[in-house]
């Protein structure tokens, strides 16, 4: 029997198709935003984790639920601890107040039960 995708993975999924029709329709502009993104990612004076909290906390300021899912991911997958996701929701919150913490203890919360049960 096939699990069924719970909502994280079904976001990522959709986003994931999106970017594919926009590779096909825009390659030249996928490319150089993909090329542009893998560099910003790359560890440099700052490790990928460090990067992703950073990314998870602009993607909850601007309310971005797309990347709120991707960036929630990529803390998991690169070590991040619940209590370090959730310490740098705090810290989002404390500049972008209810609307940033909404998205904390809604979205971000649900992304973690999400990827942790998916493992």
């Amino acid at each position: 029997m096939e699990k069924e995708q719970n909502f994280a993975e079904t976001v990522l999924q959709e986003y994931k198709h999106g970017i594919g029709v926009f590779s096909e329709k825009m390659p030249e502009i996928a490319r150089h935003y993909n090329q542009f993104t893998e560099v910003c990612f790359k560890d440099g004076k700052l490790d990928q984790k460090q990067k992703q909290l950073i990314a998870l906390g602009i993607s909850i300021y601007s309310q971005d639920e797309y990347c709120i899912v991707y960036h929630t991911k990529g803390c998991l997958d690169h070590g991040c601890s619940e209590e370090e996701i959730l310490e740098a929701c705090g810290v989002t919150a404390a500049f972008g107040g209810g609307a940033a913490m909404s998205q904390a203890v809604t979205l971000v919360q649900e992304c973690i039960t999400d990827f942790s049960e998916s493992q």
